[in-house]
């Protein structure tokens, strides 16, 4: 399982190693990604600096991290709006295991990880996410931790020809 992986929110120091992941992910699993690995491959590692919310004293707006020793083998970030009506909602966004670690229960522990961040300082009251439809294994995960889904965009995504559908979920805290 995943007995030696732990879990941390990510800070600057960080950042290279999470546009390293990001884009191998992006490159090696296209369809489950709205970004696409050419134009990531462009920005620079402190392009993602505000996904770690450190001007957010809202809370509420992170990137977790899954360790293995000084490796970083996953990731997840969680994005709140600033508007005030929208406040209570949380978007799950970005995760990814790096291949090789996936099926020891990496994600489960970056989505707890999540869930806590999100009911704790934040006080969110929704999560919300996209998976590609057809990732079972992902939706599987989601569904054990209470998220349901609420409807399927046909189309959301084009990689090269071919078109994917994305499962909007969400998880009432």
């Amino acid at each position: 399982m995943a007995d030696d992986i732990s879990v941390r929110r990510l800070d600057a120091n960080d950042l290279r190693a999470y546009k390293a992941l990001r884009d191998e992910m992006l490159e090696a699993f296209p369809e489950a990604f709205t970004s696409d690995a050419s134009s990531e491959r462009q920005r620079r590692a402190d392009d993602y600096l505000p996904r770690l919310g450190l001007e957010r004293p809202d809370g509420g707006h992170l990137l977790l991290g899954a360790i293995h020793g000084t490796a970083l083998v996953g990731a997840i970030g969680l994005e709140r709006d600033r508007r005030e009506k929208v406040r209570h909602i949380g978007h799950v966004i970005g995760t990814m295991v790096r291949p090789g670690w996936q099926g020891r229960g990496i994600g489960a522990l970056l989505l707890e990880a999540t869930i806590a961040e999100a009911r704790g300082p934040a006080r969110l009251e929704v999560l919300t996410l996209t998976v590609t439809d057809g990732n079972g294994s992902a939706v599987r995960l989601y569904e054990r931790y209470g998220f349901v889904a609420y409807g399927t965009l046909q189309k959301a995504i084009k990689v090269g020809d071919r078109y994917h559908a994305k499962v909007h979920m969400a998880l009432h805290l």
